[in-house]
């Protein structure tokens, strides 16, 4: 059976958000201040270094674009309207996300880039909605 690039993608992205905890849990433990609970969290962050801090957040962003870009997907391969538009839009969006997520947590990705790869990511799902509403059923 042939799967779709827009499915391996949509699963490649659900791996990456499963596992983009790693970072912030790993720095958590490397860098909890004296005197905090570690079975707390979150904390207000105090005392941790920023990439930690970041990396708590470039997962959030990922889930926060990652499921409407799963519902788009399933929905388009409940419908048959995969094209190559959707091929490429859902490899473009993970590569924007990977990319997100990395210039996040290491700091690379400053302003502007970050907001725009963030706003890159959003214009690949209106993409995909668009092709919701193209596709003839």
């Amino acid at each position: 059976m042939h799967l779709p690039i827009e499915l391996v993608v949509l699963t490649c992205l659900a791996l990456f958000a499963a596992s983009l905890w790693i970072p912030y849990i790993v720095g958590v433990n490397m860098h909890m201040p004296k005197g905090i609970n570690p079975f707390q969290r979150p904390h207000g962050g105090e005392g941790l270094p920023d990439w930690v801090l970041r990396s708590n957040r470039a997962h959030l962003n990922l889930l926060e674009q990652g499921m409407p870009f799963a519902i788009l997907v399933l929905i388009l391969h409940q419908i048959d309207g995969f094209t190559a538009l959707t091929a490429w839009t859902t490899v473009v969006f993970f590569g924007l996300r990977v990319a997100h997520a990395a210039g996040m947590i290491t700091g690379v990705a400053q302003m502007p880039l970050r907001p725009l790869i963030f706003t890159w990511g959003w214009v690949c799902i209106l993409i995909l909605g668009y092709a919701v509403f193209a596709a003839r059923v």
